[in-house]
């Protein structure tokens, strides 16, 4: 399998940008299509388990266009939102200025794996389809633990690969056949949305992000398998 916007190393970054910065302005319409939808219920589950309390800070990793941004926001919390793609953040920007200013969410342009914050800067950190985009993803997980004060809670939802064998080859042919015609309907080139599972065949998954954070030494790890496991929402805490 071979994907342009696919390299390891090195150049990982640059063309994850050149990824992001081709599907912006389509990012939420193709997200509707290749989910039917469930994309909106699979964040508003992470929200849920955030459990952020009114006054609380949050911090949304690879924050994209702004959902699970504003979600957090919505319960009552301060919330900063990072990326490293200007066109997303602008898509962001632009969604907070149509809906009226919401002074409980900025937009912030940075890495995920170098976060500009002090240590146990915030309650909850939250990533959702970022760390599979990361050069080092081990790396964006430490981070995340350090920007989190003790007993706050870390979340990572992303694509997952399903342990059922007949489930998984099932997904992973969708992957490969169909989501890429969105992505050459909408975007002009199926290779932004082939991303999707060349990415994914080199990610650890639930599996792998749940023994990193264990090794990570945070408390009530969790997985929570949604769709069989096709998408996941790993769960863990900074012990106090």
């Amino acid at each position: 399998m071979s994907n342009k916007f696919y390299a390891p190393g090195e150049q990982r970054a640059a063309k994850v940008n050149d990824l992001f910065a081709t599907i912006a302005p389509r990012y939420d319409l193709i997200n509707d299509l290749q989910s039917f939808g469930l994309h909106r219920y699979w964040k508003r589950r992470l929200v849920r388990l955030a459990a952020g309390q009114p006054g609380e800070r949050a911090l949304d990793l690879c924050c994209g266009t702004g959902d699970v941004a504003f979600a957090l926001a919505r319960q009552g919390m301060v919330v900063a939102g990072l990326d490293f793609s200007e066109p997303m953040l602008a898509v962001a920007e632009q969604r907070q200025k149509a809906s009226g200013p919401t002074p409980e969410v900025r937009f912030l342009l940075g890495d995920a794996q170098r976060i500009p914050f002090p240590d146990a800067s915030f309650d909850v950190v939250t990533m959702s389809y970022g760390l599979r985009n990361l050069a080092d993803w081990e790396a964006g997980l430490r981070e995340m633990r350090r920007v989190v004060r003790p007993g706050g809670r870390l979340l990572v939802l992303d694509f997952g690969k399903p342990d059922n064998a007949l489930w998984r080859r099932i997904y992973f042919a969708y992957l490969k056949s169909l989501v890429p015609l969105l992505g050459r309907l909408f975007c002009g080139d199926a290779d932004t949305h082939s991303y999707i599972l060349e990415s994914l065949q080199h990610y650890a998954a639930q599996n792998g992000v749940a023994a990193k954070m264990r090794e990570l030494q945070l408390d009530r790890v969790r997985i929570i398998n949604l769709m069989g496991g096709i998408m996941s929402i790993n769960y863990a805490e900074r012990p106090r």
